[in-house]
């Protein structure tokens, strides 16, 4: 049996530490960007699409427009999940998260220089271990950038994004939760934040027990600190040579 180092968690990671993060550029054949996004045992693909359209109600206002949708394959967890098509509806987890996803991505775009041009992001869980969201985010960015740098759009970005999960597990602040953190937390939050350090969305609940002020300022620092990781990664795989 494996002895975890005092003050370390299971997986032998400090409290302050990432899981380990890699990210493959072009990773499908035909999307304009894309990447495989590896968060420990949490693997996402996500796919940059552009279209010269946008929705109805954008129309002739010479406007772009991002928007996201997310899914889990059926097998991406311990057990077999439903595929939604099959159910004839989307849920309320998956409207939430690429809503999330989308505005994220809206953050770093200058729509209004984009033309009548709509960019979908497609992120789908292949493997969930925690954090699905977040990678999705951290992925699609990625993505999209290859995607608007491929095409002579990359004066269009106006910041990077990327996130992260922390939380209080045992009274300790722990940054980018695994699932069996998270699912046993007494507090989780999710932080969206831009390199300029500004924060897109910061979502936290107490599972378990109620967190004050002060608690609430380290997890977002916290957090702030793995993001700030995060987009060295990040452009370290905008910058990778085409495949």
């Amino acid at each position: 049996m494996t002895s975890i180092a005092a003050g370390r968690r299971q997986d032998g990671r400090a409290h302050n530490q990432l899981r380990p993060v890699k990210i493959v550029p072009d990773y499908i054949k035909f999307a304009e960007g894309s990447v495989l996004i590896r968060v420990g045992d949490t693997r996402v693909i996500c796919a940059a699409t552009i279209e010269d359209r946008v929705p109805g109600w954008m129309r002739g206002k010479g406007a772009g427009w991002v928007t996201a949708e997310y899914s889990m394959l059926p097998r991406a967890g311990t057990e077999r999940s439903q595929r939604e098509a099959a159910r004839g509806q989307i849920g309320g987890r998956t409207h939430e998260i690429q809503r999330l996803i989308g505005r994220s991505l809206r953050g770093v775009v200058a729509l209004d220089r984009l033309g009548e041009r709509t960019i979908t992001l497609d992120c789908d869980v292949i493997q969930a271990d925690g954090g699905t969201r977040t990678a999705s985010i951290t992925g699609a960015y990625v993505a999209l950038a290859r995607a608007m740098n491929r095409y002579g759009m990359g004066h269009l970005l106006t910041a990077q994004v990327a996130a992260v999960s922390v939380g209080m597990v045992g009274g300790v602040p722990h940054l980018d939760l695994d699932y069996a953190e998270d699912s046993t937390a007494d507090v989780d939050f999710n932080v969206v934040m831009l390199s300029d350090d500004r924060f897109v969305e910061v979502q936290g609940t107490a599972e378990h027990k109620a967190f004050d002020r002060s608690q609430m300022l380290t997890m977002t620092d916290l957090a702030a600190a793995g993001i700030r990781q995060l987009f060295e990664l990040q452009r370290t795989a905008v910058a990778a040579a085409a495949e």
